[in-house]
């Protein structure tokens, strides 16, 4: 049986900063170093889990549109880190073996409910490439752009199309995908 090669832990230190909008934000944020970000498998998301602080957190770093990665910081896990906005925090990760199964919102779930032939597309598809369909149909700024990529999305499975295409996973080219600004 072939063996899994364990992946070596990424360790840095961080520094919390805190979003510029909205200015009522609870949560802070913070961009790896592109020294950092390199050593991870990918420019698009990818899943972590490691501890931040002393703590154990599992997470998916985003892509920051510029080759790196950022990630979101609950408020709960900056409280039990005991840090906050302006702090420096120890980082410890790795990517997951596995990447988790993303949340599919309800309007895409029914929609897909709806058409055999693309759900059947949908779930022999994998867990990445169903989070970049999920990126791209959440993506869109309207409603209706919403409404229309579902329906695309849903169109493109049931033909057997398993790529999200013309998707921009790292952000550098479409500029879709970006850290947040920082609050000064």
């Amino acid at each position: 049986m072939p063996r899994t090669a364990t992946p070596t832990p990424i360790r840095f230190k961080a520094r919390l900063l805190r979003p510029a909008e909205p200015a009522d934000a609870t949560w802070t944020f913070f961009v790896l170093t592109q020294a950092t970000s390199d050593k991870l498998p990918t420019r698009s998301q990818v899943s972590v889990e490691g501890t931040f602080g002393a703590q154990p957190f599992q997470a998916t770093l985003e892509p920051d549109g510029e080759g790196s990665h950022w990630l979101k910081v609950e408020p709960a896990l900056a409280k039990a880190a005991g840090v906050a906005a302006g702090d420096t925090v120890a980082v410890e990760m790795a990517p997951l073996a596995k990447e988790p199964e993303p949340k599919v919102p309800d309007d895409l779930r029914k929609a897909l409910a709806a058409q055999p032939e693309a759900k059947a597309t949908w779930d022999d598809i994998t867990a990445v490439a169903r989070r970049d369909w999920i990126q791209w149909v959440t993506s869109g700024k309207k409603a209706e752009t919403r409404v229309k990529r579902i329906d695309v999305a849903c169109d493109k499975l049931a033909k057997g199309q398993r790529r999200a295409c013309c998707f921009d996973r790292s952000g550098m080219y479409s500029n879709t995908l970006k850290a947040p600004r920082a609050a000064t």
